[in-house]
């Protein structure tokens, strides 16, 4: 059996010892996850669109993850990569201290708004670090305000 560890960095070593030691192998291609409760993932395995190889990326250096299905865009400032899930447990899997979901298919990091333009609509305009520009929908609207403090 293989599974993917989808826990910090802390306390990654130990745990895959212990499963290496009961027969279970670690890959970070498996489908079957294990990440630990009321933790954050510290880090995301993406492939880059380019080389399709698969990249460990650190969850500071993403942007915004955009889904088109079951394939989600990661942007971070230099590059796009790619993985194939869901956007919502993607989004389970992130600190909602640092990450915001603006619309059914964007999760932006906070860290990287670069500026909010209101619209007449009750919506916001955002351009993000990487100079791109997402909209935070209006069923967002008041969630976006809140939780940025506006």
């Amino acid at each position: 059996m293989k599974i993917r560890l989808n826990i910090n960095d802390a306390d990654y070593e130990k745990i895959e010892k212990e499963l290496h030691e009961h027969g279970i192998e670690t890959d970070d291609a498996a489908d079957l996850i294990l990440s630990k409760v009321n933790g954050f993932a510290e880090k995301l395995i993406v492939k880059d669109k380019a080389t399709n190889e698969r990249v460990v990326l650190s969850c500071d250096d993403i942007v915004s993850l955009e889904s088109y299905g079951h394939l989600i865009d990661v942007r971070t400032k230099d590059n796009i990569y790619y993985v194939n899930e869901r956007l919502y447990k993607i989004f389970e899997q992130l600190d909602k201290m640092k990450f915001l979901r603006i619309s059914n298919s964007v999760i932006i990091s906070k860290n990287q708004i670069k500026k909010i333009s209101p619209t007449l609509s009750m919506k916001f305009i955002l351009t993000l670090s990487d100079n791109s520009r997402v909209d935070v929908t209006r069923t967002y609207y008041q969630s976006f305000k809140e939780s940025i403090g506006i």
